[in-house]
C-alpha cells in the first residue's frame, strides 16, 4: 500500500508543479503586462514628410526668400530707382547755375505747371546741389528757349543759350497727368541739359498716385524727416488730400534724385 500511496503523492505533486507553472505562465503573458512594453501613442504616428526631406532641397526656397527680402530693402532705400536716369559721366554739382523753365501744361488743369514748378524750385534750394533760376512764362525768354529746345544740340543754340541764360545747365519738363478726384495724381517729364554739349546729364518720368499703398509709406517717410513736424495721421492725409501739399512732396522726391552722387 505504501508504495501506492506515494505514487499518487509523486502525481499529485507533479500536477500541482503543472499548476504553479501554468499560473506563473499566465502571469507573464497577461494582457496587461503586454501592453506597458508596447510603444506610445506618439511614436505610432506616420512621419512628417519632412523628415525625410533631404536639406539641399530647402535652400532654394530660403534662397528666394533672403534675395526677396533684400529686394524689398534696396527699393526702400531708392524708391525713385527705376523712375529717373543720372549720367554716370557727369556730376551735376559741377554745373553751378541751372535755369529751370517753368513747366510745360498737358493736363487739363493749367495752374498745376507753375504751382509743380514753384515746389520743385523750392526743394531743389534746400537741397543745394546747383544754383536755381526760374524763368516763368510770361518772360520772352521763355518763349524763345521752348520753341528751341528741339534744336539745342547744335553747337551755334547752345552757345547762343549759355550767353542769354548766363548758364551752364537748363532744367525742362512737362505736367503730363493731373487728376485732383477721385484722388490725387500727378505725372511729370523732366530732362537736365549741359549746355557745354546738349547732353542729358538726368532725366525722369514719373506718376505719383495718392492711393498707392507704397507711396502712404513714403509719404510717411518723407514727414519722419522733418524733425519740426514729426509724421502723425492728420499730417499723412493732409499730403494726400492737398493738391499744394502733394505738390510740394512730389517735388521733394524729384529733388532727391540729384543727390544720388552723394550717396556713391
Amino acid at each position: 500500500m505504501a508504495p501506492h500511496k506515494r505514487a499518487e503523492g509523486e502525481k499529485v505533486g507533479s500536477s500541482e508543479a503543472e499548476k504553479v507553472g501554468r499560473s506563473e505562465g499566465e502571469k507573464t503573458l497577461r494582457p496587461s503586462s503586454v501592453l506597458t512594453f508596447l510603444p506610445s501613442s506618439s511614436l505610432l504616428r506616420p512621419p512628417s514628410p519632412l523628415t525625410f526631406l533631404p536639406s539641399f532641397a530647402v535652400l532654394p526656397a530660403l534662397l528666394v526668400l533672403v534675395l526677396a527680402g533684400g529686394c524689398e530693402s534696396e527699393l526702400d532705400r531708392d524708391p525713385m530707382a527705376r523712375s529717373y536716369f543720372l549720367s554716370p559721366h557727369k556730376d551735376v554739382r559741377r554745373l553751378g547755375r541751372v535755369v529751370f523753365l517753368e513747366l510745360e501744361n498737358r493736363s487739363s488743369y493749367p495752374e498745376m505747371a507753375p504751382a509743380v514748378t514753384d515746389a520743385l524750385f523750392l526743394e531743389t534750394q534746400k537741397r543745394q546741389v546747383f544754383g536755381v533760376v526760374v524763368v516763368h512764362r510770361d518772360d520772352p525768354a521763355w518763349q524763345d528757349l521752348q520753341a528751341h529746345i528741339d534744336s539745342l544740340g547744335a553747337l551755334q543754340q547752345l552757345e547762343a543759350a549759355r550767353t542769354l541764360l548766363n548758364a551752364n545747365g537748363l532744367l525742362v519738363g512737362t505736367v503730363t497727368r493731373y487728376e485732383p478726384y477721385p484722388h490725387l495724381v500727378i505725372g511729370l517729364r523732366l530732362k537736365l541739359i549741359d549746355l557745354a554739349d546738349g547732353q542729358i546729364l538726368w532725366g525722369l518720368e514719373q506718376v505719383w498716385d495718392s492711393s498707392d499703398r507704397g507711396l502712404r509709406r513714403r509719404i510717411r517717410a518723407s514727414l519722419w524727416e522733418n524733425r519740426f513736424t514729426g509724421p502723425s495721421p492728420l499730417r499723412e492725409e493732409l499730403v494726400v488730400i492737398s493738391p499744394l501739399n502733394f505738390s510740394k512732396f512730389v517735388a521733394y522726391e524729384v529733388a532727391g534724385t540729384f543727390e544720388r552722387h552723394r550717396r556713391r
